[in-house]
């Protein structure tokens, strides 16, 4: 928890309300010498004067005493798995219901905000209507614009700037989210290109674990990166078939090569299901089963893993950094969610035509057969 800062917010909030110690004092009923005081920290307000210090400046007596209540890094991480793990097993605006007091109860622990923004959307999908996942994601919005506006800690306001885009993305806020990122995502900024120059100068400093390991880190997030964005331009060029054949050939060697099937199923994953898609959609039934079959090898990786993130002999230097990142090295949901919403992912409408073949069927159930085991 944060020290009290009562004699500072008093300050703050007079200033921003532009009025004197004088009509401070008048308007509660003390000396301008008390107000002194306490902006001074000379001496404290009576506990009995406090409930009219914060209506008088319209705030809550938390707020006006500068009390902020922080969980620490462990704690987040077991508030959301075990949210997690109640969103695959009980009704879910039970869940729902409870993780929103718990977002009242800490609403000024950013980092906590930003967790619990990511478990409503890792989760949305799982409300009843499309009325409800609207109101949900408006909430997240909201929380998100509250983290980036408020916090100080700069790294966090920017992921929840990033977080926000995403979800106004969905609520079809496409114009927000274009000025928002167009500034913030430019690769011309040189915060966008300084991974370099950071262990460029580890090395100069003789700090070799840290260059290596940093190294490490930069090149498995841009190896995901690439595969995200290829992802994404699959679906862009769904219509031409020559574009879409030679971004799998190239991404197929970059998946070989840095064995992210193991790696990072999730990522690879996502690939064979676009590239699914665009070979569906060009009426490739053939190749669309054969990508839907990778497809569905990714997932029984994921499990298999118990959905955890993971290095390999070559990412030999990554594992301290997921146990850094605020979730460790846990995965946003729970294994039957995660499942769930990957046979799913069959429904979608590029594969009306797949569906009455043997094949199709027999991939479904492998993975509805997973889900039984669970």
């Amino acid at each position: 928890m944060n020290t009290l800062n009562l004699s500072h917010n008093i300050i703050r909030l007079r200033r921003r309300k532009k009025i004197t110690q004088e009509q401070l004092a008048e308007f509660i009923g003390v000396t301008k010498a008390s107000v002194s005081k306490w902006e001074t920290r000379q001496s404290l307000p009576d506990i009995l004067i406090l409930p009219a210090l914060a209506a008088f400046f319209d705030v809550t007596i938390d707020e006006l005493l500068g009390y902020e209540p922080q969980l620490s890094k462990e704690q987040i991480q077991k508030i959301y798995r075990d949210l997690a793990a109640d969103f695959a097993q009980l009704p879910f605006e039970d869940v729902m219901e409870r993780s929103r007091e718990l977002v009242k109860k800490y609403y000024s622990c950013y980092p906590f905000l930003f967790q619990m923004s990511t478990l409503w959307l890792n989760h949305v999908m799982l409300a009843e209507s499309r009325e409800r996942q609207t109101e949900i994601l408006a909430s997240i919005s909201e929380l998100c614009g509250r983290i980036a506006s408020d916090c100080r800690e700069i790294g966090l306001a920017a992921d929840a700037v990033i977080l926000k885009a995403s979800v106004d993305m969905q609520l079809g806020h496409i114009k927000e989210v274009v000025e928002t990122l167009e500034e913030v995502l430019n690769p011309q900024r040189l915060s966008n290109q300084s991974d370099s120059l950071l262990i460029q100068a580890y090395r100069l400093a003789g700090q070799a674990d840290q260059a290596n390991g940093f190294t490490q880190v930069s090149m498995f997030t841009h190896l995901l990166s690439l595969t995200g964005s290829a992802t994404q331009y699959l679906a862009i060029h769904s219509g031409d078939l020559g574009v879409c054949e030679q971004t799998m050939q190239r991404i197929d060697r970059l998946i070989e090569a840095y064995r992210l099937e193991t790696l990072h199923p999730n990522s690879a994953a996502l690939f064979h299901c676009q590239a699914a898609i665009v070979y569906s959609l060009n009426g490739k039934a053939e190749n669309a089963i054969a990508r839907l079959e990778r497809y569905a090898f990714c997932i029984g990786r994921l499990l298999e893993n118990d959905i955890m993130l993971r290095g390999d002999s070559y990412f030999d230097g990554i594992e301290s950094w997921f146990e850094q990142l605020d979730m460790g090295r846990s995965a946003p949901r729970d294994r039957k969610v995660i499942l769930d919403s990957a046979v799913q992912v069959l429904e979608h409408p590029a594969f009306a035509d797949l569906r009455d073949t043997a094949d199709y069927r027999r991939i479904k159930r492998s993975l509805s057969g997973k889900g039984a085991a669970l």
